[in-house]
């Protein structure tokens, strides 16, 4: 339930900022190390975990973990991001969001529909790249996969990490470019004017919560 004192209201409990920023930081580490190992032109980013064996060895751990830490955010969040009949409306007038006229597009609860495609995406895109990886984890499962098989994962992870990568940066600018969003991730809490602008479903439920 939201708190609200002096226009503010809690969004985020300190548990899932928590959870957030450690997925954060094993994804970018996994960006930095898979771009390495993908192409010779950025081998020199190995340098950042001590060199190209290191990086081969510590990459696929680092997503094990990244896969931990997400199922704590799907687990807490994918009933927020179930699709309605107002997410579809909204997807239709887009426009009018990118306008900055959110008062022409239905009403948002906690999450609009483009931060819904972007959680479902980030979690298909995760399942492809973990059964992918497996597939690859030679140290580990090398003897459960053939070599096509291995190929084939190879194809699906690199593409799925390219998609993975543009997605995040999709999310990562629109929460700079909507003031006020990234201090629900720093702080826990929003005013209620970014609230009542961007999230005004969600804004009334958590007011009826509170009454």
């Amino acid at each position: 339930m939201a708190e609200q004192q002096d226009n503010i209201l809690d969004r985020y409990t300190p548990g899932a900022r928590v959870n957030h920023w450690i997925n954060a930081m094993l994804m970018i580490c996994l960006a930095l190390s898979g771009m390495s190992l993908f192409h010779p032109s950025l081998f020199f980013l190995s340098d950042l975990f001590g060199g190209g064996v290191w990086t081969r060895i510590i990459h696929p751990w680092m997503g094990v973990l990244a896969i931990l830490s997400f199922l704590g955010l799907f687990i807490r969040f994918w009933r927020f991001n179930l699709w309605t009949a107002d997410d579809t409306a909204w997807i239709k007038s887009v426009r009018h969001v990118v306008a900055g006229d959110e008062a022409k597009v239905p009403e948002a609860g906690k999450y609009n529909a483009g931060q819904k495609l972007v959680f479902w995406l980030m979690s298909m895109l995760t399942i492809l790249l973990l059964m992918s990886g497996l597939a690859m984890w030679d140290s580990q499962l090398g003897h459960l996969t053939s070599i096509e098989q291995k190929r084939l994962a190879a194809v699906v992870h690199a593409l799925s990490a390219v998609v993975l990568i543009a997605v995040v940066i999709v999310h990562i600018y629109a929460a700079i470019w909507i003031r006020g969003t990234i201090r629900g991730m720093t702080r826990g809490s929003v005013t209620g004017g970014w609230a009542w602008r961007h999230h005004r479903k969600w804004l009334r439920e958590e007011v009826g919560k509170a009454k």
